[in-house]
């Protein structure tokens, strides 16, 4: 059994993180520059991100930033 995360911060993982702040700088290039394939990746690293959120996160936080 793998010790609290609470107690070791260093084992959570970062990759729903990451994307979430690459999928709000792609989106944002997307609106502004009219970039459809920055959209598009913005799409999918939200996917991405969505996917691999721990199940403790708040659903509504977590639902705002997909939307």
């Amino acid at each position: 059994k793998p010790p609290a995360t609470e107690t070791n911060p260093a084992l959570e993982d970062p990759t729903p993180d990451y994307m979430n702040l690459l999928g709000m700088v792609f989106s944002m290039c997307g609106l502004m520059l009219k970039l459809k394939w920055c959209a598009w990746i913005a799409v999918y690293c939200s996917f991405i991100s969505f996917a691999n959120s721990r199940s403790s996160e708040d659903t509504k936080q977590m639902m705002s930033s997909f939307m």
